[in-house]
């Protein structure tokens, strides 16, 4: 990982934003063999980034009114008594208190002979009166993760957080697409009265920027959080973009340094008053501002999505690793970039659609767990748009190979453009041998934009035509366990069938069989043509 977390930025477990199984509510203990509840380990950080391990600790989980001099504590050398102390709910334990930092929910109480916590990992013992009542064992520590015995993400990132999917009843969405409906992002932050939350991984657009500035001139909460290293490094329009905004006062923050939770901030979305847009795009050129990339996007106004939208916002933007532009500006160098000039005919426009029901997922937390999910009930088909695959064994692609071995259709869209080319080459064939070999219903192609888009940047999944995912969530190992993402799961079968026919459409390509006007021919042409002139920046959010 390109960043490493810093002891000193610490999850206050008791905040709804907090990692680990006690957020938000007390853990369950587990129960003796009389039936009587008994402490637990529900949390271990054997490896901080401080030098010698300084700043260890381990968490208990104890009944109301619990002795812990009853107890005892210990690795596979021995084991010491637990403080003198009753206590009740969440107790950490830690040979150094002091060098535990303020934020890390207590009491903090010193464990005089505790074993130190080996970075290779070993198994742990905690011992009541009538023999052991829990263990936890683990391996290979990472530094500056805590580590969470019997949950599935074991390993996690202090500060990071934990937050189920949330669910949202049925309404109207507004679906779009880009390039063909740039207008819809902008003009959805040209319309805040109260407040914009704008959190991607690059901004460049000059559009965009000049929304907010205004938003924020008449008197508009505007703040924006971007990723502070994306691949490539920061570039001299992102710092330009960025220089305005902070002369307008706009709050701007990047996540970066050895705090950092996530590798990368990669979500695409706004709260805008009491409303969202959530995007597959960058807020670039060549995302939201329709000059390059074929993408997807909605705008929602469910209360439950747009709260759980801030939540995340919240979250993010408010530990020690969301670092003031101002600050982080001063020890950056930035890169040069090409401008993206590419002008592309409108051939989809946006559509007011009823949706039975709305899903916010965020990575790491469980965006990839529920694609699972959704792709292991596909029934009849399964139709993906994807920049790239992570390789044969990633996990949503083999949970959608299986669905093809028992008869759903499965179709995949992968971009064709320079830096995608030959590993989606290489996966295609591979994909191809395999349906041949196991004669099941599995198709792949590289996407041939026909002028119609320069390259496909969406990262998109309709299954059994009436659930669509849109959002940041790139098909990796990386957007599943380490990246911040943001996606929306709409049910219903009238979003289903707009993306649905912006899916078929880009799944033919070529140039579209309805007759073009001579202007349109002339501005096909003028793109054609800027694209071979101009050289394409490697474009990987």
């Amino acid at each position: 990982m390109r960043r490493l977390v810093a002891v000193f930025v610490l999850v206050t477990l008791a905040l709804t934003a907090a990692a680990g199984p006690s957020v938000g509510q007390q853990p369950d203990t587990e129960r003796n063999v009389t039936g009587s509840p008994v402490p637990t380990i529900t949390a271990v950080y054997p490896n901080p980034v401080a030098d010698g391990d300084s700043g260890e600790f381990v968490v208990l989980s104890v009944p109301n009114g619990t002795d812990l001099e009853s107890y005892r504590f210990g690795d596979d050398e021995g084991t010491v008594e637990l403080p003198n102390r009753t206590a009740s709910g969440r107790v950490v334990l830690a040979t150094e208190p002091e060098a535990v930092p303020e934020s890390v929910a207590g009491p903090i109480l010193e464990c005089s002979g505790c074993p130190e916590l080996a970075n290779s990992g070993e198994p742990l013992t905690l011992r009541g009166p009538n023999g052991t009542l829990d263990t936890a064992e683990y391996a290979d520590a990472p530094e500056g993760e805590l580590f969470y015995p019997g949950t599935e993400r074991r390993w996690r990132p202090l500060g990071a957080t934990d937050f189920e999917p949330v669910v949202a009843g049925p309404g109207q969405v507004q679906a779009f697409t880009l390039p063909d409906s740039p207008d819809v992002p902008r003009e959805t932050l040209a319309d805040a009265d109260e407040r914009i939350l704008l959190a991607g991984y690059t901004l460049t657009d000059d559009r965009v920027v000049d929304a907010l500035v205004a938003a924020r001139e008449r008197g508009v909460e505007t703040r924006v959080l971007l990723d502070g290293s994306p691949v490539g490094g920061l570039t001299k329009p992102s710092a330009d973009a960025l220089d305005r905004l902070v002369a307008a006062n706009v709050s701007v923050r990047l996540i970066d340094g050895p705090a950092a939770r996530y590798r990368f901030h990669h979500p695409k979305y706004a709260v805008v008053d009491d409303e969202a847009v959530v995007l597959t795009e960058n807020w670039k050129p060549a995302g939201v501002g329709g000059t390059s990339s074929r993408g997807w996007g909605v705008v929602v106004d469910s209360p439950r999505v747009v709260d759980g939208l801030v939540r995340t916002f919240r979250a993010d933007s408010g530990w020690k690793d969301a670092i003031e532009w101002a600050q982080l500006r001063e020890n950056e160098s930035f890169e040069p970039a090409s401008p993206t000039v590419g002008r592309y005919p409108s051939r989809v426009d946006p559509e007011s659609v009823r949706v039975d029901r709305v899903e916010l997922l965020v990575a790491p937390d469980n965006a990839a767990g529920r694609v699972r999910e959704i792709l292991a009930n596909a029934s009849d088909s399964i139709r993906i748009v994807q920049v790239s695959i992570g390789g044969r064994d990633d996990v949503l692609l083999v949970e959608s190979i299986e669905a093809a071995r028992r008869g759903v259709e499965v179709e995949i869209l992968l971009s064709n453009t320079w830096y995608t080319r030959e590993e989606n080459r290489r996966l295609a064939d591979e994909l191809r041998t395999l349906a041949d070999r196991e004669d099941i219903p599995l198709s792949v192609r590289l996407a041939e934009p026909g002028g119609r888009y320069e390259k496909i940047h969406a990262k998109g999944v309709l299954v059994d035509g009436n659930t669509t995912i849109v959002g940041s969530l790139n098909w990796n190992a990386n957007a599943y366990r380490e990246n911040r993402e943001v996606a929306l799961v709409l049910h219903g079968e009238e979003a289903g069938a707009y993306f649905g026919g912006v899916f078929e459409r880009d799944w033919e390509g070529g140039i579209t069989l309805v007759p073009l006007g001579l202007l349109a021919v002339v501005v096909l042409a003028l793109s054609l043509a800027g694209m071979v002139a101009r050289r394409i920046s490697f474009d990987p959010g």
